[in-house]
């Protein structure tokens, strides 16, 4: 790497790297260079260790609860339970380990899925490579949307203007040139180098790269802020503040339970150990673990749909979103642009006549002329490259029998004023030989409001704005989007100032952009989940409305109520709430500032929105929204980088797929958490009863403790990985500030804890006065009648209303393999002598088992009948 690279000439830094500018590296040099310096990556892409995750699963609450229980064990001379306790505290630390593990290097494969890629020179061919096998002396080759992934000196630029606000903080763009600098020269004004993290807003570069990783400026502010604690996201927080709660609560219990048996006269190890048993019972120790195995799961099944997703909490507020402010182009069309018509002073051409023979006018060509010069399209080996639009504009060029590539040659680009999205222009000037040639193009109101007039057969013309207006709301209503040319001739002085001034009109351009086929159906879809598709576009009101309606947006009868132009957006958002602004679908005309706005706006009116982009100008609007949509055949690297997820196959109807995956997550997250409480509760409720009725205890320490093994984890596991329901995009959004659990789910909760409790209780009632068995029998009875019912209580987890037998659990795979690995493990314990004497279990007959059967099966048709009774009517609309 070189020291103070700004101070020296692009030149010398190339060569002291080793590299010509002309060639790039060779293969060679990139090995040894590789080995040298290593990938390009910041240390906060470092994975965790294995050792440290293996140490934090101890760092837990419910293991210090554990740990005081292996040493009241030990104090006690229960050595057996001491030992059980701590397989209890492995086990639940391998698993936690193993779980987060897996979510780690899932996290890693969509880490690695989401890299950014770079353009680099490597023995004299331009290759698209991704930025961590970037090295010390690689040409990079920067163009506009780029996000620069390593610090390097300009060799050589082109009207290049970065962002570099992520580094100085500074909101304006900076321009480069290549010129050394002083030693002293602050950062923020090397306008010879380029940095890690820093964005292309314009122009083109090539320069050659000075640091990479942690060496470079980003690397060294990262470094600096290593010892910042990570901000949990909003699920670890809504899963830690239950867990909270559940410790608090379960511990009051416990200490209740323990103290009332000592003052009754019980004995006094069995009910603190007891006490202890059940505060661990209560708490649902694998909830944060399960509930991250749920959201990496989705997140790689989303990504095997071409949805990527960036950030764990971009799940969660998917499933929130109640906003999508959605572009038109591209997004909802399908971005293959032709011309359809065109218009100038005195004529019209139609996409059904040959250009060829529309009259050969002088000023239909100069117009098509003028597109083809104030343009960016690139041309190598016949392939062309570029935006649609401009593409466009080149075919009916050819059509009209001009070369672009001899145009060029005749009028060499001088000088480029890059489109701007603020003044919706771009110009070009062009050498001619009594001076220059300035070319415009942009939208139709700021292109004609620099206009003086037109030229018609070489005389200059009144400009009739208010005809052209005309005309361009005509061809903007049959879904045109149009573009304005506009020109001058200008003497050999070019002043940057005026080049947009005093400009002749040529005419417009309406090119046809069809709606995807597939859009209109996902839209109807979107209406019935109760979100609100909003189409925020720069283009032309009109053309905006006719695509809106084509595609199911709104009816065009409602058009004048719901659609709005750029201009009369600012007055709105300045008020808290206003109703048109509220209600509007269409927005035209509008700058990305405005964009940004309008998220706030939704968000000040709390709404959680969605907002899909693929340029830099989208950046602001994708960061500030709930959840920034980049597109990742179209995007910009930067847009790409800076969003939440990524749609790599640009498909709108992929995001809808993103929003069911995110509601399908959190109710899974609902359902296990449901499922975990119940069970418990029934724990604690059956020790408690039988305790206050002095009814022998249906559950022992110990079987509580392997309850929790076995009816826990693997069928929450199983819930945790499950598929949506198919109406789940029937429901209105969730609000953002609705907890896991609701009124509606601790009734669920306790319905199915006390409907198990009764179960347990039943058969011990009956065993001890129509059986008479001995009261081993009678806890041994009890411990599997709660095994079996808190088992089939996974077919209570379905929250609608529907088929028992046909359901989103019973089709889920998953939670038959966690039932028969659980009755595997029950007949292991019954079999194996060691586990019988830590248990307590006692041989029994088929004349004993077939009423755990009968107990269960009538515990679950009960619970059925009164879930169906009691929630009848939010079960048949909505699990929320």
């Amino acid at each position: 790497m070189v020291l103070n690279p700004h101070t020296i000439p692009g030149e010398a830094v190339s060569k002291t790297l080793g590299v010509d500018p002309k060639k790039g590296l060779s293969k060679g040099r990139i090995r040894k260079l590789r080995a040298k310096y290593g990938p390009n990556r910041l240390a906060e892409h470092k994975q965790k260790p294995a050792w440290r995750i293996l140490l934090e699963q101890f760092a837990d609450p419910v293991i210090y609860v554990l740990g005081i229980a292996i040493l009241l064990a030990l104090i006690f001379g229960e050595f057996m339970e001491g030992l059980a306790v701590l397989v209890v505290i492995l086990v639940t630390v391998a698993i936690g380990f193993s779980m987060e593990y897996q979510a780690l290097r899932s996290m890693e494969s969509l880490r690695k899925m989401s890299q950014v890629v770079s353009r680099v020179l490597r023995g004299g061919k331009h290759e698209l490579i991704t930025a961590d096998r970037i090295v010390p002396g690689d040409i990079l080759i920067l163009q506009e949307g780029d996000l620069i992934t390593a610090d390097a000196r300009l060799l050589e630029c082109d009207n290049l203007r970065i962002d570099e606000s992520i580094l100085t903080g500074e909101s304006f763009e900076v321009e480069k040139d290549t010129l050394a600098l002083p030693i002293k020269t602050q950062l923020a004004d090397q306008k010879n180098m380029v940095f890690n993290g820093t964005l292309v807003n314009s122009g083109y570069s090539k320069a050659v790269v000075t640091s990479i990783g942690d060496e470079t400026q980003m690397g060294q502010i990262q470094r600096s802020a290593a010892l910042e604690k990570k901000e949990r996201t909003p699920l670890e927080k809504k899963l830690s503040r239950l867990s909270g709660i559940l410790i608090w609560l379960t511990l009051f219990l416990a200490l209740l339970i323990g103290t009332l048996g000592v003052l009754q006269g019980r004995d006094t190890v069995l009910m603190i150990k007891t006490g202890i048993a059940l505060a661990v019972a209560a708490i649902p120790e694998g909830l944060p673990i399960v509930a991250t195995i749920a959201l990496a799961h989705g997140m790689l099944r989303l990504a095997r749909k071409n949805v990527l997703i960036k950030k764990l909490e971009a799940v969660q507020s998917l499933g929130e979103m109640g906003i999508l402010c959605t572009d038109k182009t591209g997004t909802l069309t399908e971005n293959k642009m032709s011309v359809s018509q065109a218009l100038w002073s005195n004529g019209q051409w139609k996409g059904e006549e040959l250009v060829r023979e529309s009259g050969k006018g002088t000023e239909l060509r100069r117009m098509i002329e003028h597109g083809v010069l104030c343009s960016n399209v690139r041309i190598e080996n016949g392939e062309v490259f570029g935006d649609p639009i401009e593409l466009a504009l080149i075919d009916f060029a050819r059509s009209a029998g001009i070369d672009p590539l001899e145009l060029r040659s005749r009028f060499p680009e001088k000088l480029e004023v890059p489109f701007d999205s603020e003044t919706k222009m771009m110009a070009t000037a062009h050498q001619t030989t009594p001076g220059h040639l300035i070319c415009v193009k942009g939208a139709f109101e700021n292109v004609i409001e620099k206009c003086i007039g037109t030229l018609s057969d070489g005389a200059l013309k009144t400009l009739d704005k208010a005809k052209w207006s005309a005309a361009v709301s005509t061809m903007a209503s049959q879904g045109l989007r149009i573009l304005a040319f506009a020109f001058k001739e200008t003497g050999t002085e070019l002043k940057i100032d005026e080049i947009c001034e005093e400009l002749y009109f040529s005419g417009i351009v309406g090119f046809i952009d069809p709606p995807r086929r597939d859009v209109s159906d996902v839209i109807k879809i979107y209406h019935k989940a109760g979100i609100r598709v909003v189409m925020v576009t720069g283009d032309h009101l009109e053309t905006a409305k006719k695509i809106a309606e084509e595609v199911g947006i709104f009816d065009i009868a409602d058009g004048s109520e719901l659609a709005l132009h750029g201009k009369d957006l600012d007055s709105g958002m300045r008020q808290e709430e206003d109703p048109q602004l509220l209600n509007s679908l269409v927005f035209a005309r509008v700058t990305p500032h405005q964009k940004l706005d309008l998220v706030k706006f939704y968000q000040k009116n709390n709404h959680v929105v969605g907002m899909t982009g693929d340029g830099i100008n989208d950046i602001p609007a994708l960061k500030k929204a709930d959840v920034g949509i980049a597109m990742g055949i179209r995007g910009t690297e930067a847009a790409r980088e800076c969003a939440d997820v990524v749609l790599k196959d640009d498909r709108f109807t992929s995001i809808e797929m993103a929003i069911r995956q995110g509601r399908a997550i959190f109710e899974n997250i609902r359902q296990f958490t449901v499922y975990l409480l119940s069970c418990n509760l029934a724990e604690i409720l059956a020790v408690a009863i039988s305790f206050f009725l002095f009814l022998p205890l249906p559950l022992l320490p110990l079987q509580i403790l392997f309850l929790n093994l076995v009816t826990d984890v693997f069928p929450a596991l199983a819930l945790g990985v499950g598929k949506a329901e198919r109406d789940i995009m029937n429901d209105p959004p969730r609000k953002s500030n609705e907890p896991i659990m609701t009124a509606r789910h601790w009734s669920m909760t306790a319905l199915y804890g006390i409907t198990m409790t009764a179960g347990v209780l039943g058969i011990s009632f009956f065993s001890q006065t129509q059986l008479q068995l001995e009261p081993d029998q009678i806890n041994n009875l009890g411990f599997y009648t709660l095994v079996f019912v808190q088992i089939l209580n996974v077919f209570n987890m379905p929250l609608r209303n529907g088929s028992f037998f046909r359901n989103q659990v019973t089709s889920n795979p998953w939670v038959w393999l966690a039932i028969l690995t659980c009755t595997l493990i029950m007949v292991g314990a019954y079999y194996l002598p060691f586990m019988q004497k830590a248990l307590s279990l006692v041989p029994m007959g088929w004349d004993q088992f077939r009423w755990v059967l009968i107990f269960g099966l009538a515990t679950l048709a009960l619970t059925q009948f009164l879930k169906r009774l009691v929630f009848r009517s939010s079960l048949r609309t909505s699990g929320q």
